[in-house]
């Protein structure tokens, strides 16, 4: 696969009810009214075998083990990168990515207590050597953010974890952020929606004004 591509990729993080895939929503809005190509998708998920996957992964009735799953996450990323991230960027669009390499870090790493080494070994394989060109990370206390899951309904097999699990998750997430600043950008999740999408929009015109990739976003 050749690895060379012209468009801009996305990804957008943080813990269950953090609001991401709302600011998601509204960033490929914008853009996509100011005239750029937008893919959105989702990891796991983006595709149709990623679909099957995340249904064992988010609704599975029997026990799913840490390992188990993260090698369940990292075929999803194999293959979500092979058929719909390469050929996007390759055709010079914007592709923004509702979860990606950091949760698994977070998550498996952080959350679960697997090897991060092994982590970013198996991310390396599945990226095939293209990381996200910026990652929107929405950041916010777990327990407020798990009153947003409760309003939902009812939660996945992810969502149900105790709360433990999901502060070990954002310190991850925070961790992980701090070790890649050029990378990732941090926002408040408890800040208004409007608030953030305004933050989200500054954020990623900058990166569109300052890199080759892709001008005037």
């Amino acid at each position: 696969m050749n690895t060379q591509q012209s468009g801009l990729f996305i990804t957008f993080e943080g813990i269950d009810g953090s609001g991401k895939s709302t600011q998601m929503e509204l960033c490929a809005q914008a853009l996509e009214a100011a005239g750029h190509p937008v893919i959105l998708t989702r990891n796991p998920g983006g595709t149709e075998f990623g679909l099957e996957l995340r249904q064992i992964l988010l609704h599975s009735k029997g026990a799913v083990f840490p390992i188990s799953e993260l090698l369940l996450f990292i075929a999803d990323r194999a293959q979500h990168m092979d058929e719909v991230v390469f050929p996007a960027l390759q055709a010079g669009k914007i592709v923004l990515c509702d979860r990606h390499i950091d949760s698994t870090l977070a998550y498996q790493g952080y959350g679960r207590g697997l090897s991060l080494e092994t982590i970013q070994e198996l991310n390396t394989i599945a990226l095939q050597g293209r990381q996200p060109d910026m990652t929107l990370l929405f950041d916010g206390d777990p327990n407020i953010l798990a009153q947003r899951v409760n309003n939902r309904g009812q939660a996945d097999r992810m969502e149900a974890e105790k709360a433990d699990f999901h502060r070990r998750v954002r310190e991850g997430y925070l961790t992980v952020a701090s070790q890649n600043p050029q990378r990732i950008h941090v926002f408040n999740a408890l800040d208004s929606v409007e608030a953030l999408h305004q933050q989200v929009m500054q954020t990623v015109n900058a990166a569109g004004q300052n890199t080759d990739i892709v001008k005037s976003v």
